[in-house]
This record gives structure tokens, C-alpha cells and sequence, in this order.
């Protein structure tokens, strides 16, 4: 019965949407991170890799789950123009197009992932592999776009969440960069560069943009939402 009242508050779906972008954001840093460690050519004795399998396969399972009713609130959320084929389409919603638009992509890349896994026994082994490493490429639009489109962005355990995780996911790539077999020095010498430097640009642009006061203007979000403050 707590459903529809729930359904038709604006507030509560924005905390609620808000709040599972931020746990979605560890979670999937989390996989990110155990799928690294996981691939990486190295073996721990404290840390077997078949664990690390395991707890990769169920975060992410959890995560997928979280992220229905991430999507899923962003539609019922009636503050703004989101509708179920701007989830799929990027750059369809009025809304902070650009960076609800990386959100969209992450999760067409997430949709392919899923897709091809669950018909993973049809397909060449290297064509599965393949589709499964854009999953490295869904984790930074995610975060992008969590940045761009939050209006809490510039919240202290927002910030510190999102560097924490952004910490995880540079720690694992440097790792897998690392161990990694057929790579000569200057190859991974320049792969660890962009890793560290990425992140680095990142936050200057995170700086310059979404944690300035004129941010919602700037990001796109349309007159009467940013004159009326609140939701998103």
C-alpha cells in the first residue's frame, strides 16, 4: 500500500534514485576492482582467485538488481522529462542530455554485457571476452555521469565516495597493467600513465564544472527545474 504514495513523491524517488546511483557506484567499483584482481596473472594465497570470482559474479548480480530501481525511478520521478526510452536512447531527455546521456550509454553497455553472458555458451570465447571488457568502459561514463547529472555532487560524502571508488578501480587497472603477459616496458609504461593521468583531468574539469554554483544552468538542465530548485 506504501508503493503508489511512494510512486507519486517526488522527493522520496529522488532520494531513493540518489541514493542507489551512490551504493551502485561502490558496487560496481567493487566488480570493476575483483574482476581486475581476478584476471590478473598473479596468485595470493590469502585471497584465492576463485573467491574472487565469486564475489565478483554476486556484487555484480546485486548491482544489476540495484540498478532496476535506479532505472526505474528515474522514470517514475515526475520533477522531470524522463521517459523509459530516454533510459535506452542517449541524448533524448531535455534533462542534462550530455551527462544523463553517459548514463545511457553505461547502461547499453551494461544491457550487451548481460546479453551476450547469458549466451555465452553460443558464442567464440573471444567474441564474449571482447564484448565483456566494454564493461571497463561502462564504469567511467557511470561515474561522469553521476557527476554531471547529481545536484548533491558537491555533498563532502558524495566526493569521498567517488574518490575512494575512482582509487579501487586506478589500483586494479595498475595491477592488471602490471601482470599482464606480452606487454613490453614502454607499452605499460604508457598505459599506467594514462591511468593516473585520466583520473587527474577529471578532476579538473570536476572542479571547474560541477562543483561551481552555475552547474545546473551550465548542464542543461531546462528553466523551470533549475528555477525552482530541488529533485535531481
Amino acid at each position: 500500500m506504501t508503493a503508489l504514495p511512494l510512486a507519486g513523491d517526488p522527493a522520496a524517488l529522488w532520494y531513493l534514485n540518489r541514493a542507489t546511483g551512490l551504493v551502485l557506484l561502490v558496487l560496481f567499483s567493487l566488480a570493476v576492482l575483483l574482476g581486475q584482481l581476478a584476471t590478473a596473472r598473479t596468485r595470493s594465497r590469502l585471497v584465492p582467485r576463485f573467491l574472487t570470482l565469486e564475489l565478483h559474479r554476486n556484487i555484480t548480480l546485486v548491482a544489476l538488481s540495484l540498478l532496476a530501481v535506479h532505472v526505474l525511478t528515474s522514470v517514475l520521478d515526475s520533477y522531470v522529462d524522463i521517459s523509459p526510452l530516454d533510459v535506452v536512447v542517449p541524448l533524448r531527455s531535455p534533462y542534462r542530455p550530455v551527462w544523463l546521456g553517459l548514463g545511457t550509454l553505461a547502461l547499453d553497455v551494461i544491457i550487451a554485457v548481460v546479453l551476450t553472458t547469458a549466451v555465452r555458451h553460443r558464442l567464440a570465447r573471444s567474441g564474449w571476452r571482447t564484448v565483456h571488457y566494454f564493461a571497463y568502459l561502462a564504469w567511467p561514463l557511470a561515474v561522469l555521469h553521476g557527476l554531471g547529472t547529481g545536484t548533491d555532487t558537491r555533498s563532502h560524502l558524495t566526493l569521498l565516495v567517488t574518490l575512494v571508488c575512482v582509487v579501487l578501480v586506478v589500483f586494479g587497472l595498475l595491477v592488471r597493467i602490471v601482470t599482464a603477459q606480452g606487454i613490453n616496458h614502454a607499452a605499460r609504461a604508457a598505459a599506467a600513465f594514462v591511468v593516473v593521468v585520466v583520473p587527474l583531468l577529471a578532476s579538473v574539469w570536476l572542479r571547474s564544472g560541477p562543483l561551481q554554483p552555475d552547474w545546473s544552468r551550465r548542464a542543461g538542465t531546462p528553466p523551470p527545474a533549475s528555477s525552482t530548485g530541488g529533485a535531481k
